[in-house]
């Protein structure tokens, strides 16, 4: 006789999660995100700046792999990002690349996305390896919270004036940060028991 197997209820049905996309990302990492957050329910938004296209094609840094965005960052205001329960800024070259401003006195638009996410306690925001760059450029959104970080950026986020500590994943309340892309799925499992109103109490 069969039995017909019981799965779990998704923990993140109904939420959207926003995962930021550049050229040289890691493509296991995506795929990861993508498929983890899927498989517990979450829609998954990638986004970028689109400057003015429909959509960008970008290539991974391994494979080459295509990876093409159409949600555009830029759009994401107050109203709009309320919409998100978490953003999640991944390892490679996604940060670097977003945090380009063709004016340097004008803060690139990822960066002033940051600023309107880190004045909104509820959102979580998560950062795996090299990703807290991105928030370089306003150090006041990191200083004296603790987190982690690839080794080469230990320097950078302490001049920051974050508080960095040495483990794979670092939770403090809506600022979840994974050491480096092979703490991917760590950093997944992280923000997954963030969202789930049953785990909502996790320190």
């Amino acid at each position: 006789m069969s039995t017909s197997l019981q799965l779990p209820r998704p923990r993140l049905a109904g939420l959207r999660i926003g995962l930021l996309a550049e050229s040289d990302y890691v493509e296991e990492e995506i795929s990861y995100y993508r498929r983890r957050f899927a498989e517990e329910g979450a829609e998954v938004v990638l986004l970028t700046r689109l400057w003015g296209q429909p959509s960008l094609t970008f290539t991974g840094h391994e494979q080459r792999a295509p990876l093409t965005v159409s949600g555009d960052l830029e759009e994401l205001d107050y109203a709009r990002l309320a919409g998100y329960a978490a953003l999640v800024v991944p390892s490679g070259q996604v940060a670097d690349r977003l945090r380009y401003s063709e004016d340097v006195s004008t803060a690139a638009p990822a960066v002033e996305l940051m600023r309107r996410a880190f004045r909104m306690p509820r959102l979580v925001k998560a950062f795996s390896c090299h990703a807290l760059s991105l928030v370089s450029a306003a150090p006041g959104l990191v200083r004296g919270r603790p987190v982690t970080c690839h080794n080469n950026l230990v320097g950078d986020v302490r001049n920051m004036g974050a508080l960095y500590t040495d483990q794979d994943v670092v939770a403090d309340g809506d600022l979840l940060t994974g050491r480096t892309v092979d703490e991917c799925h760590l950093l997944a499992r992280a923000v997954i028991e963030r969202l789930d109103p049953t785990t909502e109490d996790l320190a």
